[in-house]
């Protein structure tokens, strides 16, 4: 079961936006992200928004496209009539879901719809989420022959058992073929593990991470487990049928996975990223798109349940596909509900968010937070946290990114 919304002020029908949406949006850079909800089984962790077939009630999967290219043309209007001067997209994400559940031409003829509405940037990079499942060559050359650059593969373990846990369904023997075929048609490649499954001893962890590697993709993503309640997982762990998340063996887990990936040639560049160091020629292999989070730029999220931000006014559309198609179909804002963010609580998301990156947290932020959480750094330095060779700005160690949140609870209660 996908997770509650957030709760917020109701959205205008016609999901214009208010003045602040268009303050200072010169500034920022601009970014889409499309959700794609459908998947074959939802796995016992997820909650994310996501339907399999029997889900749908009545929604079409092969419907899918049109409306995502109707609320593309419908954001190009409430962005004109809203104030905002027209931007090129510097990023754009398929993401779900199984964005690779709908056929190839579909995803391409979305990108195409935002290129036509809005361009591109030169270099501009371009990510599809897929199962390893769920696409082979013939699948990655139409994307990559449509304008995709990029693809990130949902690994999660190379370890049966664990994936059994996680109820993934996929067979990690088929990650090196389509890695390779991925390369061989152009993309860039990234996986996406996740350690602290219930039963997951550390030599699991050790083999999932070194077969990870093995497949030598450009960018490699290492989550822990959250068990989200209303989950099938929660469940499970709440009855007994399974082990509580042990967080000592977690953070074992991401210190011998920094351990090995930096080993590698792979360097952290976000709490739970890193990336090969790519030809000062050539595209960087961090994930452009998820810089766009974490320094709070602008995003419109298209689908049902997609998030979006502009200028620190945040948004959200309904969530199922039945109801997200009827109001596309009646030229309704799919917007269901959505919040205004203040100043104060905008400076502390960004110490939240650039607190995670290998670049830093500028200390002037901090400063501008609270004066007296400045006098926390040296704190923080001293008790080995925050590296002391980094003028103007806070940035973790290895041991400081394990605590990073314990980390800004302090600089935001200061």
């Amino acid at each position: 079961m996908a997770a509650p919304m957030p709760l917020g002020d109701p959205a205008p029908q016609d999901g214009l936006l208010p003045r602040q949406s268009s303050l200072d949006a010169e500034s920022r850079t601009f970014h889409a992200y499309v959700h794609i909800p459908f998947c074959d089984v939802i796995c016992g962790y997820c909650d994310f928004n996501t339907y399999t077939s029997g889900d749908l009630a009545g929604a079409s999967k092969s419907e899918y496209a049109k409306s995502v290219i109707s609320e593309i043309a419908q954001s190009e209007q409430v962005l004109k009539q809203s104030g905002l001067a027209p931007r090129r997209l510097s990023t754009v994400f398929f993401g779900g879901g199984t964005p690779t559940q709908i056929p190839a031409e579909d995803l391409v003829s979305i990108l195409a719809s935002l290129r036509n509405t809005f361009d591109f940037v030169p270099g501009i990079e371009i990510t599809s989420e897929a199962n390893p499942d769920s696409v082979d060559r013939q699948y990655l050359a139409k994307l990559a022959e449509g304008g995709f650059n990029r693809i990130s593969i949902g690994m999660q373990s190379a370890i049966p058992e664990v994936l059994a846990t996680l109820e993934r369904t996929h067979n990690p023997a088929n990650l090196p073929e389509v890695i390779a075929a991925a390369k061989a048609v152009g993309l860039k490649t990234s996986v996406d593990l996740i350690y602290g499954a219930p039963g997951e001893s550390i030599e699991q962890w050790q083999s999932s991470v070194m077969a990870a590697i093995a497949l030598e993709p450009d960018h490699i993503s290492a989550y822990a487990l959250i068990v989200e309640e209303g989950t099938k997982l929660a469940r499970q762990i709440r009855s007994g049928e399974l082990d509580e998340v042990d967080e000592d063996l977690q953070a074992d887990k991401y210190e011998l996975a920094d351990k090995l990936l930096s080993t590698a040639g792979y360097q952290w560049y976000e709490i739970s990223n890193w990336s090969k160091s790519a030809p000062a020629s050539m595209p960087t292999n961090k994930s452009s798109h998820n810089f766009a989070y974490w320094l709070s730029q602008d995003w419109w999220g298209y689908g049902p349940g997609a998030h979006s931000h502009m200028g620190g006014v945040r948004w959200w559309n309904v969530k199922h596909p039945t109801a997200y198609a009827s109001r596309i179909s009646q030229g309704i804002s799919p917007a269901l509900a959505r919040e205004t963010l203040n100043a104060r609580t905008r400076l502390e998301e960004r110490v939240l968010l650039e607190i995670r990156i290998s670049d830093g947290l500028p200390i002037e932020l901090i400063q501008e937070l609270s004066p007296a959480a400045v006098g926390l750094i040296d704190h923080f330095v001293a008790d080995g946290l925050v590296e002391n060779n980094q003028p103007g700005k806070v940035v973790l160690t290895l041991t400081g990114r394990l605590l990073a949140d314990s980390l800004v609870r302090q600089l935001t209660n200061t």
